[in-house]
């Protein structure tokens, strides 16, 4: 639960700079501060892709995950979920389609359906580390400056649903700890590794799209494997 407390506090932070001084800060500042987050992103992928002790694990879990991911459409079910918000909750009225509202439902949508959340809940529950979640702490809190910059404070509210989506992956993931071997984390957080390179050269350095919610199964079928492979 601690990613997730920083998670919350750094959309608070970062939409009371952005309140105040977000109109202030050049794009180009935004860009290089986004960029240099990218390349830590893959580094931190990388150092996690070593804890693996068999990488076929790994490629078999992203293989396998990738099919289910993409027979499934879950990238393409985030993106619906978004614009069924958006519909549903920034519709004609005056008050639905209110700056408050923009902000808070854009930026809660943003902050929570990334897979980062997933993953760094994940772990943060299994193992306490909140690495990642530490990350996205950083870049929520840039992009809640940019947000509300242009939409106002109703960005800062969006650390609540933050907290509860976030706070309940780590909680349920907590309950499976005991039944989750060394060999099953280390495989899952190598895993994760890979999804995470893929997150910094997809979303922030922007080289090349990659849809990584549809590999989000790998980080289940990662462990099942090295479990699997433990029986014989």
């Amino acid at each position: 639960m601690i990613g997730t407390i920083i998670n919350f506090f750094a959309i608070v932070i970062g939409s009371l700079i952005g309140l105040f001084f977000g109109s202030k800060l050049p794009d180009n500042l935004k860009n290089t501060i986004i960029s240099g987050m990218g390349l830590f992103t893959i580094a931190v992928g990388v150092q996690m892709f070593l804890k693996t002790s068999n990488p076929l694990i790994d490629l078999g879990a992203l293989v396998l995950g990738g099919i289910l991911g993409e027979s499934l459409a879950l990238e393409e079910a985030v993106k619906k979920l978004g614009i069924w918000l958006e519909k549903r909750f920034a519709g004609s009225s005056e008050g639905s389609s209110s700056n408050f509202v923009r902000g808070f439902l854009s930026s809660s949508v943003l902050f929570c359906t990334g897979p980062m959340a997933v993953l760094g809940s994940i772990s943060d529950g299994l193992s306490g580390d909140y690495l990642t979640l530490s990350i996205k702490s950083i870049m929520d809190g840039i992009i809640s400056i940019a947000f509300t910059s242009t939409l106002g404070i109703g960005v800062a509210f969006s650390a609540i649903p933050v907290l509860i989506y976030q706070g309940s992956i780590s909680l349920l993931a907590s309950q499976l700890n005991s039944i989750i071997s060394d060999s099953m984390m280390n495989e899952m957080t190598a895993t994760g590794g890979v999804l995470l390179m893929g997150i910094g050269v997809s979303s922030l350095l922007e080289i090349k799209k990659i849809r990584v919610a549809n590999f989000l199964p790998a980080l289940i079928i990662a462990p099942l494997i090295a479990y699997l492979l433990g029986l014989f």
